[in-house]
């Protein structure tokens, strides 16, 4: 009898494709609609875990672009502090599609410009960005023209690039009832002091999450017809959730929402595709194995296993990469640094925790 499963590959059964190969042996997780060769300009941007990639490309050769370069007469040490070179323009973590369409829409001035700014002791502090500055700003019309660079950061990696790595991290979120803004944390956590009157606890849904998503890409890709989109979803779990439920249960929501999103924006385009950095680290197979001790985070093992199916992947649909002669000079990938160098905001709200 004939029938569509007599053909299907190994990969298609879970016996053959997962339980017989094992964690180790998995292979062909990723079909990529496009190739990602060395020469190609790349920004990355989002959760934490885009951090990962970026630095993953750049070790190996490939084009990942700092659009928002430190001055010159910072450190290494300070450059980090300051936020510098962590994505590809100094926004610090971008968790949710709306704070993504939010930044896109101030970068292109298609939104409101919020004047909303924190003040503490004499300090300022960006609602959109509160960590940016640990110390926060000297006065507000500095605050304001570092916003400006990092705009005019934004509108070059958008239309600069070959490829937009953005990494999705939280449906929850908080927001300015009077102007609608998205706040990169909620008020009074990092800076600002809440009120609860203003400020609101929305946690998106898959529809009202697709929206931003889609709205962020189309800005995006009018500006540069020829962009490339690629997004994976953090498999970091939430350090807290405001929803009311267990920050387990909270996770899962959050992470099934934009796992869905994800794939259905790929599903709707040629230009978008999506890398399943997520699953290789969370799923049951690899029994937690690239978690640290706290189950949160992700372990350099762990990076290196995600990174090792993207490369292997787009060889095994592309062949090899032409070595540029930037890549030629590069020495080998070198073990990914530790988790702790990776910027997590969201994570300085363990420090509420009773």
């Amino acid at each position: 009898m004939s029938h569509p499963y007599n053909h299907l590959p190994s990969l298609a059964y879970w016996r053959t494709g997962v339980a017989d190969v094992g964690p180790h042996g998995l292979s062909e997780l990723w079909d990529p609609k496009f190739r990602v060769l060395p020469q190609h300009r790349i920004a990355t941007a989002g959760s934490c875990f885009a951090q990962h990639i970026g630095r993953a490309l750049s070790e190996r050769g490939y084009g990942w672009t700092d659009y928002e370069l430190a001055p010159p007469f910072l450190n290494a040490h300070d450059k980090a502090r300051f936020n510098y070179g962590v994505f590809s323009f100094r926004t610090g973590n971008i968790y949710t599609p709306s704070l993504l369409l939010q930044w896109l829409q101030l970068a292109f001035d298609e939104g409101d410009q919020f004047d909303e700014i924190w003040e503490a002791e004499g300090r300022f502090f960006d609602p959109l960005r509160p960590a940016i500055e640990p110390d926060g700003f000297e006065s507000a019309s500095e605050l304001l023209a570092a916003r400006a660079v990092t705009c005019t950061a934004i509108r070059k990696a958008v239309e600069d690039s070959d490829i937009f790595v953005f990494t999705l991290g939280l449906t929850e979120r908080w927001v300015n009832t009077d102007t609608k803004m998205t706040y990169a944390m909620c008020p009074g956590t990092l800076a600002g002091t809440f009120d609860d009157k203003r400020h609101k606890f929305i946690n998106d849904n898959a529809r009202s999450s697709f929206r931003n998503l889609q709205s962020a890409l189309r800005l995006m890709t009018s500006k540069n017809p020829k962009l490339k989109v690629l997004l994976t979803v953090s498999p970091v779990p939430l350090t807290a959730t405001a929803s009311g439920k267990h920050v387990m249960t909270a996770t899962t929501y959050s992470k099934s929402v934009l796992r869905a999103v994800a794939g259905l924006a790929a599903d709707e385009s040629t230009r978008v595709d999506y890398f399943p950095s997520y699953e290789i680290i969370t799923h049951p197979i690899f029994r937690g194995m690239y978690f640290a001790p706290n189950m949160r985070s992700v372990e350099p093992a762990g990076v290196a296993t995600v990174m090792q199916h993207f490369f292997a992947d787009q060889a095994r649909k592309f062949g090899p990469p032409p070595l540029t002669e930037a890549a030629s000079k590069k020495k080998p990938p070198k073990k990914p640094r530790i988790t702790e160098d990776v910027r997590c905001e969201e994570e300085m709200l363990d420090a509420f925790a009773r």
